[in-house]
């Protein structure tokens, strides 16, 4: 059978599953696949799932396989859309090529160019990789926290990683949301940023949580 139609499957799975949702039917609902019941007795033939009582779900060697799909499209998301600056409807397609061809090695030098993101734009989790566990980075990420970042830069925020959930709205009515260009202005006792004509002070913990890209 076509790899990529077995991957698709292997994508649809683990959708499901992050939703807590392992029903066979469910599944059949999900799938574009034109021939559900094929696809399913080559996912079963391949030992990538395991069928009972109605339910599917991962064996240890299709979870694997799952993971690794994801990882390299939420990246490729990311990368399309914070680095090249992607529209959105244009990235999908993309990171959907990118995820059947990137080999190990080079999805963790994507992860670590990114500065090992969590989630991917959709607000998504990105599984992690060996890179993410190192993290202790031979190269600077050209993704960093506004915490870590140098004052009197200037930069782009990319995405935001709110504790808790109500922070992004009060963050976003004082201007600090993803595509907005600051100026780090000081580090201490807080962090001071420049957006416009506007100056505004951000606590240390909710720095850690808003990640820049550096403007040259």
């Amino acid at each position: 059978m076509d790899r990529e139609r077995l991957d698709e499957a292997l994508e649809v799975l683990w959708l499901l599953d992050e939703d807590g949702h392992y029903e066979l039917e469910r599944f059949r609902l999900s799938s574009d696949d034109p021939d559900v019941d094929e696809l399913l007795k080559a996912l079963l033939e391949g030992d990538f799932v395991k069928t009972e009582e109605k339910m599917v779900r991962f064996t240890e060697k299709g979870r694997l396989l799952a993971r690794g799909l994801i990882r390299r499209h939420r990246l490729a998301e990311r990368l399309f859309m914070d680095v090249f600056e992607m529209k959105d409807e244009l990235v999908e397609a993309d990171a959907c090529r990118m995820e059947h061809i990137l080999s190990e090695e080079l999805t963790d030098s994507v992860c670590t160019f990114l500065g090992h993101p969590p989630t991917c734009p959709h607000g998504k989790p990105i599984p992690k990789g060996e890179c993410c566990k190192r993290y202790k980075l031979e190269v600077a990420p050209v993704v960093t926290r506004l915490s870590d970042f140098e004052v009197g830069s200037k930069g782009r925020i990319v995405f935001i990683i709110p504790s808790e959930a109500a922070r992004l709205a009060r963050l976003g009515s004082v201007g600090i949301a993803p595509g907005s260009t600051i100026k780090l202005l000081q580090k201490m006792p807080s962090c001071v940023i420049q957006i416009d004509e506007t100056t505004i002070a951000v606590d240390p913990d909710i720095a850690k949580e808003i990640l820049v890209k550096k403007i040259v």
